[in-house]
């Protein structure tokens, strides 16, 4: 028999997504139980102390979805981080978006909580390229030490998987507390969990800003916010850290300001190999959407100047390893440096 977290990983994302609150109906009790569960996993849940046993949150979750949120968000519900989780706002292979109704603990009215899916990080294409040099952390950001777990992480024991999908996690979020503390344009992380980061919310009660990607902008906003793009590709630099997948995708915008998102994919200049072409990728991808908005450039120029003002040494090839091979961005973006050269 299936768990519920491996029929919550099959659900339609559609049916995940784009389920609507119907904010006249009250919660009537706890999220259910799912019927289909095997005793030991209904067990777990009712297990939960009384104060995530009473985290009825307004939010109308898919089938199985309540059971998935609550062992995802109780502990902060418990924590007095977050009082109520009121609609899920993003939804995608990796991860989904909920707005929640901030708890005590946090001044803002409202705050985002990034759910990942169970396996999501744990089969993300060409790993390897982004794990390069990085150390392995635990669910509390610190360095994994213990030569068992690392064995684990090696040889991707079921066991390690599970350890890797926490070191994501716990990458994308002590990126942010670092990145934010340097004054950079992200979200503020406020807490990690084993499978789920809170952070600020970019948006209001309707729902979260757009990416720069469903927007078209006015020349001059457009000059102004590449700048601010570029110094914040900058300020990540001058902090040893590289995005990793930047675009216009991962940029929200919200008025008239930027907002960089999604972090777990980092990579360091310094200690992994393929930083240079990493950045190359990050750097050409914004490039191209402000060409777009009638803004010219010359991103690989742009990439290289960079780097050396950091005292980086430049590696110019990019190794289509380490692009999606199904992603045609990636394949114009290879040839086309393939031709440069």
């Amino acid at each position: 028999m299936k768990t519920y977290l491996e029929f919550f990983e099959e659900l339609d994302d559609n049916e995940l997504t784009h389920r609507l609150v119907n904010k006249n109906r009250k919660p009537k009790g706890p999220p259910p139980i799912p019927k289909l569960l095997p005793p030991s996993e209904k067990a777990f849940l009712r297990a939960q102390d009384d104060s995530r046993a009473n985290f009825n949150f307004t939010y109308q979750a898919a089938r199985f979805e309540a059971g998935w949120l609550l062992n995802s968000l109780g502990g902060f519900y418990e924590h007095q981080w977050i009082s109520d989780v009121l609609r899920c706002v993003k939804g995608g292979k990796e991860a989904s978006v909920y707005l929640c109704r901030a708890g005590a603990e946090v001044e803002a009215d409202l705050i985002a909580a990034k759910v990942y899916r169970p396996r999501s990080l744990r089969n993300l294409k060409n790993d390897h390229a982004y794990r390069e040099g990085r150390d392995n952390l635990d669910d509390e950001g610190k360095i994994v030490l213990d030569d068992g777990k690392l064995h684990a992480m090696a040889q991707r024991t079921a066991y390690g998987k599970n350890l890797l999908h926490q070191s994501w996690i716990a990458y994308e979020f002590t990126s942010m507390q670092a990145l934010h503390a340097a004054g950079a344009d992200v979200p503020r992380p406020y807490e990690m969990a084993h499978n789920a980061i809170l952070m600020d919310f970019v948006g209001d009660e309707t729902g979260c800003a757009p990416t720069l990607s469903e927007i078209s902008l006015e020349h001059g906003e457009a000059q102004n916010l590449f700048g601010r793009v570029l110094q914040n590709i900058d300020l990540l630099l001058a902090n040893e850290r590289i995005h990793g997948d930047l675009s216009a995708y991962n940029i929200l915008y919200w008025e008239g300001e930027i907002t960089l998102i999604d972090f777990p994919q980092v990579v360091s200049p310094k200690t992994n190999r393929n930083a240079f072409s990493i950045f190359v990728r990050d750097v050409t991808r914004v490039c191209e959407y402000f060409a777009k908005q009638g803004i010219g450039s010359h991103p690989r120029q742009i990439a290289a100047d960079l780097w050396t003002k950091h005292g980086h040494r430049l590696a110019p090839e990019i190794h289509p390893r380490l692009l999606d091979a199904e992603d045609e961005r990636d394949r114009a973006l290879w040839q086309k440096q393939k031709n440069m050269r």
